[in-house]
């Protein structure tokens, strides 16, 4: 479960939100827990948009996201983001790639990190940003194979092609890393 962080003096009592992580495993579900859309609804416009920088790390799009909130459900969100991140320009595309990595899967031994940094390095010196892939709903044992073959794919791709499916890889990890946001707790609901 991501880690849950209380709100500032004067939020709300009980309300709290929850910080998204970039590695969590759970896949993204088809709905939003009630109480955590709530309380990122009501949150101070400086957590929500702290929030939001770790689902896509462009403050634009987090405090786009942020002004137009309140959020009925999971598929405005999920809209909203979409229509925001399509809006990214070029600049701020190229911002939140760099700030974005595949991690290599926890299991990797030293001949598979090996096979992925050079696959990773190789993309690089192709394309001059970072390779972003969504791997949410990827069993962890087949992360590996499928990183290794999306980058051999798309390095076979145009400097332009691949900016826009490096951008679309990045709407995507923002959609999941949303749905997590606001998704029900695997514990207790936060009070």
């Amino acid at each position: 479960m991501p880690p849950v962080r209380p709100h500032a003096p004067g939020t709300p009592q009980g309300a709290v939100l929850p910080t998204p992580t970039p590695r969590a495993t759970r896949a993204a579900g088809p709905a939003a827990d009630p109480a955590r859309l709530a309380a990122f609804n009501a949150a101070p416009a400086a957590d929500a948009e702290r929030a939001l920088l770790g689902c896509l790390h462009d403050r634009h799009w987090a405090r786009r996201l942020t002004a137009h909130r309140p959020y009925p459900d999971l598929g405005a969100l999920l809209a909203a983001a979409d229509e925001a991140s399509y809006d990214l320009a070029p600049g701020a595309v190229a911002g939140a790639l760099a700030d974005e990595a595949t991690a290599p899967p926890a299991a990797a031994g030293p001949a598979e990190r090996t096979a992925l940094r050079a696959a990773h390095a190789a993309y690089e010196s192709r394309f001059g940003h970072s390779f972003v892939l969504c791997l949410d709903g990827c069993p962890e044992d087949e992360r590996l194979d499928h990183t290794l073959a999306a980058i051999r794919t798309r390095l076979g791709n145009e400097p332009d092609e691949e900016r826009l499916v490096a951008a679309d890889e990045l709407r995507r990890r923002a959609r999941a890393r949303l749905a997590r946001l606001v998704a029900p707790a695997a514990g207790p609901a936060p009070v």
